[in-house]
């Protein structure tokens, strides 16, 4: 792992794959950057395909921790990274990282091209299900040292999942594993209350593909579609895969396409 330092003096941890013009991978909630491992390898072939992890997880650290500017700051860690790998790059998001590089973009950071993969966005059909202070309590349960609960939390009440489905998850060998992701929740919670809706990004300029999965979760599609809509200078494609996964081929194919890759 390469190591660059933000802003604020946070050391934030990226992997680089391939040669060719660079495409920063970032993840969404609950995930490091070996969840973009598979992507990167499928470009890299053709691109500099860069996984990173995000602030406040795997080897990332945090030296502002608090809610005011979350936001700010995880822009902040994709710039110094965009500057790190060559001054520009195409940004490819998944769920709240597609939000996240949403607000890059907004923040005028040298980004080509936007790759938007199921960003949750409340819609008509779909209402927000996180109540309006979520990032303070989850800062406050993680305060207390009570990572578990932080979790549980996030899952049930920003995510939306059955509380019986995250109780049985608490059960499990792999719910340890996510404890240390559990201050990261804190910025996923604030950054979409800072951009509930797409249409905040409805003078964005930037190119953009918003992909989701055929099989995906409807509310998932209606946001897709939605940011489609808002966005002046978007494509919207359906791809293989469901249930908030990315379908690795398809996405990979499409990400070269936009690229110009043959």
């Amino acid at each position: 792992m390469e190591h660059v330092t933000s802003r604020d003096g946070t050391q934030i941890a990226y992997q680089r794959l391939g040669e060719g013009p660079p495409v920063v991978i970032v993840g969404g909630a609950m995930s490091d950057h070996t969840g973009g491992l598979p992507l990167a390898e499928a470009l890299s072939p053709h691109l500099t395909a860069v996984v990173v992890d995000r602030r406040a997880r795997g080897e990332s650290g945090d030296r502002t921790p608090g809610i005011a500017g979350t936001v700010e700051r995880e822009v902040e860690d994709l710039a110094a990274l965009v500057e790190a790998v060559g001054g520009r790059a195409t940004l490819v998001g998944a769920s709240s990282g597609a939000v996240l590089c949403l607000a890059a973009a907004a923040h005028d950071l040298p980004v080509d091209r936007l790759v938007l993969f199921e960003p949750p966005f409340a819609t008509e059909q779909f209402p927000p299900v996180a109540p309006p202070d979520m990032p303070e309590q989850l800062a406050a349960l993680v305060t207390q040292g009570r990572d578990g609960d932080a979790v549980e939390l996030f899952l049930t009440r920003a995510v939306g999942l059955p509380a019986e489905m995250v109780a049985g998850m608490r059960q499990s060998e792999e719910w340890p594993a996510m404890m240390p992701l559990a201050p990261s929740t804190v910025y996923d919670a604030a950054l979409t209350r800072r951009y509930p809706r797409a249409e905040a990004f409805s003078s964005l300029l930037t190119p953009a593909l918003v992909l989701h999965g055929e099989g995906t979760w409807p509310l998932l599609a209606a946001s897709a579609a939605a940011l489609a809509a808002a966005l002046p200078n978007a494509e919207l494609r359906a791809i293989a895969g469901g249930d908030h996964r990315l379908d690795v081929p398809t996405a990979a194919a499409a990400i070269l396409d936009v690229a110009g890759v043959d």
